[in-house]
């Protein structure tokens, strides 16, 4: 073996061993920690074949539904950066998990709601645009982009202006300030 195919088969070993401790901990700070270098490790696309193998993108779904905010904002983190992958968009928009990414906006934690917004904008296509494009959705975007917070401030204006037209803005500005999603604003 060449050095370079050791050092796959060592990162894949990693990466392996990181899914176990996850798995087999009763530890929520140990859970925490191991999801938190997952999703850092799912920047790196040298990682994307082997976090695919080890269904660690379905692991990052399942966060979705947790109680525990961290392991929410780790796993939707780690879905955003996973998403850009063809293949990996396609098992994430197949497996009905649009809805929990949705949810997401309504968490106060920032990180999330940004992962959960730029996870939105990576996964539009023409199929799922409409799903991602309701009009609960587009008013939860309208609130975010009067945040004092820059940064949501400026991914809402982003996903209002490169993936709604004018007639969806428009139809969500008239909505009252209450849908169903309650969203609030993450605090400043």
């Amino acid at each position: 073996m060449n050095g370079g195919q050791c050092a796959g088969v060592d990162r894949f070993q990693y990466l392996q061993s990181l899914v176990t401790e996850f798995q087999d901990t009763d530890s929520t700070d140990a859970k925490e920690q191991v999801l938190a270098n997952l999703a850092n490790f799912s920047y790196d696309p040298k990682n994307l074949t082997y976090l695919r193998q080890l269904q660690v993108p379905d692991l990052f779904m399942d966060m979705l539904t947790e109680d525990n905010e961290t392991l929410v904002e780790f796993g939707i983190g780690g879905l955003c950066n996973l998403c850009l992958d063809k293949a990996t968009k396609s098992h994430i928009l197949t497996s009905g998990v649009l809805r929990l990414v949705i949810n997401c906006l309504s968490s106060h934690r920032e990180e999330t709601v940004l992962s959960a917004v730029t996870t939105l904008m990576y996964l539009s296509t023409a199929a799922s645009r409409v799903e991602i494009t309701t009009p609960p959705v587009v008013e939860c975007m309208l609130r975010l982009s009067l945040s004092t917070n820059r940064r949501l401030s400026n991914l809402a204006n982003v996903f209002l202006e490169d993936y709604c037209n004018e007639k969806q803005v428009q139809e969500a500005r008239t909505l009252n300030h209450h849908t169903a999603l309650g969203i609030p604003l993450p605090k400043d």
